[in-house]
């Protein structure tokens, strides 16, 4: 499967954004699908992910109540709603895709989109 996200951009504190990754190739339906992002200097951390059937599977304690992880396999897309944006939220955001494997383990994910950039200015 392939992935591309989109929707990143420069956001003020508070202010929201929705994240898109569109899939082709394999049967997108079939994967698990995640959301992980990574700052400048930083290690890739993970931020949200979903089952197959569309059960949440959880989110970093970071974005709890904040971010909410959805997908709508007739578009075979995925999205990422980010409500409350911090400064810390910054990042490069990436989806992620898998059929099998710990959802927060990045080496889990086998298909990777290329990143969005998030910016939140103060």
């Amino acid at each position: 499967v392939q992935l591309q996200a989109s929707g990143g951009g420069l956001v003020q504190t508070g202010d929201f954004r929705r994240l898109s990754c569109s899939a082709s190739g394999r049967a997108f339906r079939n994967y698990s699908v995640g959301w992980f992002r990574q700052a400048p200097g930083k290690e890739r951390e993970f931020v949200a992910a979903m089952r197959y059937s569309g059960e949440t599977i959880g989110y970093a304690d970071s974005v709890k109540g904040r971010f909410a992880i959805s997908r709508d396999n007739t578009k075979n897309t995925m999205y990422l709603q980010m409500d409350s944006l911090k400064p810390e939220d910054a990042a490069v955001y990436y989806c992620a895709a898998q059929l099998a494997g710990s959802p927060e383990v990045v080496g889990h994910w086998g298909y990777w989109g290329q990143g969005t950039q998030v910016t939140v200015s103060s």
